[in-house]
């Protein structure tokens, strides 16, 4: 096995909140051990750009950043690295690759921190592990959008939202319409926000269904070759489109842990089961950690509170490495976020902090 000199903390998965951690730790951990971020990526992934990008052609190749600046904040950069390869899974002390890192397939852990996130589909996330391919995947998304008159966009989520509003600004001409399967978009932030979004549709111009599923083709695709052709709702009507772009909810990338003991995985939402440490519920495996949004801590999943949990893993590993108890715990707050209706216009959403009494959201909008 590889990494025998120094002991590892692995980190697995280097989108934002796996990234944040790996850094976090590389602060703050003794010269005994290093920090290794597993990620199957050339370049991190900057997801949130990803809706703007995969239509306002120009600045695509800005949404891949090199992880080789990753460490220069760390005690010690040099005994930190970054392990480009896939995970194929996680055992109670090591982790196995897809591929040979250091001479070996598998490399053994101290403690490791489970960042594997959610899937999303495309365009939100990209399939390609190189930079380049996800260039040309969002540069054929933007051929695409520029050729359809008639787009129709499945979900009320940030990423439908924000792409609905980008595409109509940037081409008032094309018609715009997003189908909601709930009642309102958005629906884990107070009302206001949706009668916020839904009066913005209306000043652009974007038609809302709401209350409505649309039906997915078997093959989990649709033709969107630049033709016309029908989309059917689950309410009995059809929506003529040329181009379908899906929006849909997140699925826990949890299949690494999935062969461990049940009940690590909350089997009611498949996020893995933490204690307020951000431990794996299960004592028998309090070496391992969950962040972000694979951790069922029932708080939105969302880069902030994902900072958040970090630096309580980060603490809390330092602490079990100097052979203290990991006190330092999560404390869920209200959920909030920074939204882009449109190229210019954005506003930073937080629902009323109950704890405190409050009954309203708090609202910030801009204009930049």
């Amino acid at each position: 096995m590889a990494g025998a000199t120094l002991r590892n903390i692995i980190v697995v998965g280097g989108s934002f909140v796996g990234r944040s951690t790996a850094q976090e730790l590389s602060k703050i951990i003794p010269p005994t051990h290093r920090v290794l971020l597993a990620e199957a990526h050339s370049h991190f992934h900057h997801l949130f750009t990803f809706p703007r990008f995969a239509i306002v052609p120009g600045q695509e190749h800005k949404a891949f950043i090199p992880y080789s600046g990753l460490f220069s904040s760390a005690t010690n950069p040099a005994a930190h690295d970054v392990v480009q390869a896939r995970v194929t899974s996680i055992q109670k002390d090591y982790i196995e690759l897809d591929r040979e890192w250091q001479g070996s397939k598998q490399i053994p852990f101290d403690y490791v921190v489970v960042a594997t996130g959610t899937r999303l589909s495309k365009p939100a996330a990209m399939e390609h592990d190189d930079k380049q391919s996800s260039v040309e995947y969002l540069q054929k998304h933007q051929a695409d959008v520029k050729r359809s008159k008639s787009i129709l966009i499945v979900g009320g989520g940030a990423v439908g939202v924000q792409m609905a509003t980008d595409l109509k600004e940037y081409y008032p001409e094309k018609e715009v319409t997003v189908v909601q399967s709930r009642p309102r978009v958005m629906p884990n932030f107070h009302p206001r926000l949706h009668e916020i979004i839904e009066k913005r549709f209306e000043e652009l111009g974007i038609r809302l269904i709401t209350g409505s599923r649309v039906k997915i083709p078997p093959s989990g695709g649709f033709p969107n070759d630049g033709t016309t052709f029908d989309v059917e709702l689950m309410n009995g009507t059809t929506e003529s489109t040329q181009l379908v772009i899906l929006a849909t909810g997140q699925t826990p990338n949890n299949q690494l842990v999935a062969h461990l003991e049940p009940s690590v995985i909350n089997p009611d939402n498949g996020f893995i089961r933490v204690r307020p440490t951000m431990q794996f519920l299960n004592d028998e495996y309090s070496n391992m950690f969950a962040v972000g949004d694979i951790a069922d801590t029932g708080a939105q999943k969302a880069a902030r509170p994902g900072a958040a949990q970090a630096a309580v893993v980060a603490k809390n590993i330092q602490s079990l490495i100097e052979g203290r108890s990991a006190e330092e715990q999560f404390v869920k707050g209200p959920g909030a976020i920074h939204i882009t209706l449109g190229m210019k216009y954005n506003m930073i959403f937080r629902n009323p902090n109950t704890a405190e009494g409050q009954t309203e959201p708090s609202i910030n909008e801009k204009n930049e």
